[in-house]
């Protein structure tokens, strides 16, 4: 069965006393107003100002100057932003647990590379030139890359060890071809230099649509593995000892990642340290059990990603930066603080 019914035999994920269930509970309402206000302020604010009544006007408006920036930009903007930003938290937190490291990252198993390259691939050798055509390429070399890896550290039994070092090769050549090609060609450097940045700013309601499907059917899965990979972030013996599959358990991981990952990547490109810090800082105060892990990192990662999309439109208005280039400056010092604490958030 993919779902034990053995109980946990260790401390950490036994059942919560109801007491620290209740904090928990109250913790993860907390974050749910959070997102909102944050949901809000990524509506309510942009790089062109309006007032709050133009805001409202341009939210229940059926066309206009209003409606356009609030309805077609940002709503659309906001949307993505929530389901972009819990793909890539419960993503981080999936890898985490699948390879043991508290600080693995989407990247770490060559899924940015793989979208990265087949972006790069369309662009120079098929004339792909538009977004909805870069989305499908972007997921299904995602898809390839972590079939891939699991084919090279999983063929012979998926350690943490070997899909770590199959992702880290995979991603060095990837990067390699990905350098060489737009170095190459002028016209592809020049697409590819904005969307590796990664950015919620070209987001449309054909862009949601396309990966929606994909988005939901990761993070059920996710949440599904949420107990099996419990058993196996205890080691390989006492998960088999609790009737845990571990080969299965870790290609399903591996699918829901490449899935999550790979279709987050393809709506806006890959954006750093969101599947790093919300997951490895939410284990630092739920604890290594992933059925919290796993809510909290899909509420809170969404804040950090909008959060971050929102200082990037108003620090340079009338311009924006994007917000891969937001979370890299806010995720630069927070890795290296978590690198150096002296007790790390374990597994």
């Amino acid at each position: 069965m993919l779902v034990d019914s053995v109980p946990e035999q260790r401390a950490e994920t036994a059942p919560a006393p109801p007491k620290r269930r209740a904090i928990r509970s109250l913790g993860l309402l907390a974050a749910l107003a959070v997102l909102l206000l944050v949901a809000v302020a990524s509506i309510a604010v942009g790089a062109k100002e309006l007032s709050v009544a133009q805001v409202l006007h341009g939210l229940f408006e059926d066309s206009g100057t209003y409606a356009d920036v609030v309805v077609d930009e940002r709503l659309s903007r906001t949307v993505l932003g929530l389901l972009v930003g819990a793909a890539l938290g419960l993503s981080g937190a999936v890898l985490q647990a699948l390879t043991r490291n508290p600080l693995a990252d989407p990247g770490l198993l060559g899924i940015n590379a793989g979208a990265s390259a087949a972006v790069v691939t369309a662009i120079t050798y098929f004339g792909v030139t538009s977004l909805t055509g870069y989305v499908w390429f972007a997921f299904f070399g995602a898809a390839a890359v972590g079939a891939l890896v699991w084919f090279l550290g999983g063929s012979r039994g998926a350690t943490p060890v070997r899909l770590a070092l199959a992702g880290t090769a995979i991603s060095a050549a990837l990067y390699g071809y990905l350098q060489a090609v737009m170095i190459m060609d002028g016209a592809a450097l020049a697409r590819m230099r904005f969307w590796t940045v990664g950015s919620l700013s070209t987001a449309t309601d054909e862009t949601i649509r396309q990966v929606l499907p994909f988005l939901v059917a990761g993070t059920l899965l996710a949440f599904v593995l949420a107990r099996p990979l419990n058993a196996v972030t205890m080691g390989d013996d006492t998960a088999k000892a609790l009737g845990a599959d571990l080969n299965r358990t870790r290609a399903l991981s591996m699918l829901a990642a490449t899935v999550l990952c790979g279709a987050a990547t393809a709506a806006c490109g890959p954006i750093v340290f969101v599947g790093l810090m919300v997951p490895h800082i939410v284990r630092s105060f739920t604890g290594p059990d992933l059925r919290w892990i796993m809510p909290y990192a899909a509420v809170l990662s969404p804040v950090l990603l909008l959060g971050s999309d929102v200082i990037g439109r108003v620090v340079a208005r009338p311009s924006e930066v994007q917000v891969g280039i937001i979370t890299a400056i806010i995720g630069g010092p927070v890795f290296i603080f978590l690198v150096r604490r002296r007790r790390t958030a374990q597994l």
